[in-house]
This record gives structure tokens, C-alpha cells and sequence, in this order.
């Protein structure tokens, strides 16, 4: 991943993780570090497991976005 790609769209999933086979919707974003933003406060606000599709076609993990959300390449 480039910083070029934080300005990029993204697709962001919560699901909970109470709740197996709950369905849930994407929610679209303009760019990539909206999506991770959100995300973010998902994890540290509720029981959630946030997941994001890049506009590349990345799949960035409840585990990558919890190791990545402190890195400065994605403020």
C-alpha cells in the first residue's frame, strides 16, 4: 500500500462479533483513511470487527487496521 492509496475509495464492513451470521452492508468512503477512521472508532468504541475493501481490490484485516491505526503514514 502507497500513500496515493489513503486518497483512494474504500468499502468498509462492521460486523459484530457477538452476532455470527448477522448480515451487514458495506458503506462506501470517498477515500481510504475515512474508512480507517471509522473503523477505528468502531474498534475502540463497540465489540466490532471492522474490514475494508480498497478501490485496488486490498483486503486490510480487523488485525491490520488495529496494527496500522498508530502509523503516521496513515494520518
Amino acid at each position: 500500500m502507497t500513500p496515493a492509496d489513503l486518497d483512494r475509495s474504500a468499502e468498509l464492513t462492521v460486523w459484530p462479533k457477538r452476532a455470527p451470521g448477522h448480515s451487514v452492508l458495506g458503506r462506501p468512503f470517498a477515500t481510504l483513511r475515512e474508512a480507517l477512521a471509522v473503523a477505528v472508532q468502531a474498534i475502540e468504541a463497540e465489540d466490532a470487527r471492522p474490514w475494508i475493501i480498497t478501490e485496488a481490490g486490498d483486503i486490510l484485516s480487523p488485525h491490520w487496521i488495529r496494527a496500522n491505526s498508530r502509523a503516521r503514514a496513515l494520518q
